[in-house]
């Protein structure tokens, strides 16, 4: 990666690189004049910095030369050194309180870590009595393997609370992640303390449900679709895609096209990468491609949103297909398309 330019930093952020330079102790002296608003934006700044290159601490040093500095050839920053220096500069609790704004503490990644390395039997036992979203907090965080034999323990309605909550987790807000931490920390012996990261969503789902029971999968993406239509479709598209037909044999791509409309495949491949054209053309007779084309070519342009159309209909064929066992996805294909 390459270093960054001084001249190209903002003023923030070359303060930021000073306050590195001199150490917690100096830094802190200087944090004490900033209130906590403009303290959490300098320690955003410290927290991109991990290790300050040479030549940036020399700029930086020659530019605020009228502080007394202390000099090193490489020095670290990045979120520990920024928890230090307000710990130093606005006390342990007020430190604390500001971190958790900037990103995830030690406390909080150990927890997580904990958790992680648990047997999925010990981490059904540590969240069986935990609410719903405490669950999807902590599995979002999981591989989703593990994820996925942690979750078919849990009793069937609580495992549709539960995928739900999960598929709508994009960011857990600092208040609720300090709550939910704290909660498992009492069993974790762990220091709690708030933190934040993007976590869930629709990917978390759909990694999940990849891993679990066929049967499983299919029945709970059902009944979140009959609570909730826009994540079902959503975690739909990200278990097969239209690029995913890619992936099918040639004589199961043969029997999908047989089902498919030509004018709307037509509309679907416009976005299509080159290679998943190609495959289509050639699971079609010589003249079934060439109209093909021709039919792509006199479209002209097409809004994106009638493409996923014409994507989901056909997408909406592989599943029924799948369903009647007329064609089957490969190996590496998601397991719960329905």
């Amino acid at each position: 990666m390459a270093e960054p330019d001084y001249a190209r930093l903002t003023r923030q952020q070359k303060l930021a690189v000073f306050l590195i330079c001199i150490g917690p102790e100096a830094a802190a002296e200087v944090l004490k004049q900033f209130d906590d608003a403009e303290t959490e934006r300098l320690c955003r700044e410290m927290s991109a910095f991990p290790l300050v290159p040479e030549p940036l601490r020399r700029q930086a040093m020659e530019e605020f030369s009228g502080i007394v500095s202390a000099s090193a050839n490489a020095t670290l920053g990045g979120l520990n050194y920024a928890q230090r220096t307000l710990e130093i500069a606005k006390g342990e609790h007020r430190a604390t309180t500001i971190i958790g704004r900037v990103g995830p503490t030690d406390t909080f990644v150990e927890v997580v870590r904990d958790v992680s390395e648990m047997e999925a039997n010990q981490i059904y036992n540590l969240l069986k009595a935990e609410q719903p979203q405490t669950i999807a907090f902590m599995l979002s965080y999981l591989d989703p393997a593990k994820a996925a034999q942690v979750f078919a323990m849990f009793s069937p309605d609580l495992r549709e609370d539960v995928i739900e909550r999960l598929g709508v987790i994009e960011s857990t807000p600092p208040d609720l992640v300090g709550k939910i931490v704290r909660s498992l920390g009492r069993h974790l012996d762990a220091r709690s303390r708030p933190a934040y990261r993007n976590s869930g969503g629709v990917n978390a789902v759909a990694g999940l449900l990849q891993h679990l029971d066929k049967e499983l999968g299919r029945t709970l993406l059902t009944r979140l679709e009959e609570h909730n239509a826009t994540l079902g479709t959503a975690i739909r598209r990200k278990l097969f895609s239209f690029e995913d037909l890619n992936r099918l044999t040639p004589a199961d791509l043969q029997r999908i096209l047989r089902e498919v409309d030509s004018a709307n495949l037509a509309i679907a491949m416009k976005s299509a990468s080159e290679p998943l054209r190609e495959r289509i053309y050639s699971a079609l007779s010589k003249r079934a491609a060439e109209g093909l084309r021709e039919e792509i070519e006199l479209l002209g342009a097409v809004r994106r949103k009638e493409i996923e159309s014409a994507q989901d209909l056909i997408i909406q064929a592989v599943r029924r297909l799948e369903e009647e066992g007329q064609v089957s996805l490969d190996a590496d294909a998601e397991s719960v398309v329905a």
